[in-house]
């Protein structure tokens, strides 16, 4: 007899929003224990050589390290890896926001060609009388798995991927020795009218989760946002990324081109290239040294102290 499936109680940070999970997907410990066993398993791809793990590495707040990651036959992405955090709180799903579900954002990777080139229906098939998969879809779904369940238990598991634990926390909750005098400058220097960085990184997530051009490139050979709309003033605009983490989930940028986080300050300090979709956020700026230092280490405070994965 299979043992009852009983809800997944996420651990929340103080001062975020309540998580409310789809009705058709609530988080149970079933169906978050099959969703974090898929992320691992490389049987998801054509070739069994790839899975979502490849290229989002939990210590890296489930970024990857490179500007565009490689999938099955060495082929690299169309676009440097996000990483997967507070993905529950999103509107929309891809740098572009092309996808309006977590459970249908999974399915991408898995068909993308450049990614992991095979099929939800068919890697479901698979895995379907597989343990631990056979079991657990049983508890969490009442069947054995078909790429419904399979979709619905990755979304889950990639919902509970919660980051909120940083020094930068502890010091927005009442923690006054929780930040160095330095980066308490560089925060300092992060929420003021001349840098502006709180237009677009703030709230719980540090992301407006918002389309902006940032004046990278005066010809995009990425449309971003506008592949979805298919509107022009939507060219070269790209979702806002959190911030949280942000010294780990280098390169940057929708194609990896920045290396670090020095080359990132240095280039909102230029106010980006001209183009005409160019946000208005977006001016220069000067820094000094010390400034510039500062900055960085309050970003190094953003890094979570605590493991983002809770699923045992």
């Amino acid at each position: 007899m299979l043992e009852p499936d009983r809800p997944f109680n996420v651990l929340l940070p103080q001062g975020f929003p309540a998580m409310v999970a789809p009705a058709d997907n609530p988080l149970t410990e079933a169906s978050v224990t099959m969703g974090k066993a898929l992320f691992f398993d490389k049987r998801l791809s054509r070739d069994g050589t790839v899975s979502c793990a490849s290229c989002h590495f939990p210590e890296l707040a489930f970024s990857d390290t490179v500007a565009r990651s490689v999938g099955v036959d060495g082929r690299l992405g169309m676009r440097n890896a996000a990483p997967l955090i507070n993905l529950a709180w999103h509107n929309a799903y891809f740098r572009d926001g092309g996808v309006p579900t977590l459970e249908q954002q999974v399915i991408a990777p898995v068909h993308d060609p450049l990614e992991m080139d095979y099929s939800i229906t068919r890697a479901a098939a698979d895995l379907r009388y597989q343990e631990p998969y056979y079991t657990l879809s049983q508890r969490a779904f009442g069947k054995p798995m078909e790429a419904w369940q399979l979709t619905r238990a990755l979304a889950a598991y990639e919902r509970t991927l919660v980051s909120g634990w940083s020094r930068y926390d502890r010091d927005r909750n009442g923690d006054a020795s929780a930040l160095s005098e330095s980066e308490r400058r560089g925060m300092e220097l992060f929420r003021s009218e001349a840098l502006n960085c709180t237009a677009c990184h703030d709230g719980f997530d540090l992301s407006d989760h918002g389309y902006h051009n940032i004046g990278q490139y005066l010809n995009y050979a990425d449309p971003g946002r506008e592949r979805i709309t298919l509107n022009p003033s939507d060219n070269g605009k790209f979702k806002t990324p959190t911030l949280r983490n942000v010294a780990r989930t280098g390169p940057y940028m929708h194609n990896g081109s920045l290396p670090t986080l020095e080359a990132v300050v240095d280039f909102f300090a230029t106010g980006g290239l001209p183009h005409a979709n160019r946000a208005p956020e977006m001016q220069s700026f000067a820094l000094s040294a010390e400034e510039k230092a500062d900055l960085i280490a309050f970003l190094h405070a953003l890094n979570d102290e605590r493991l983002i994965d809770q699923v045992p």
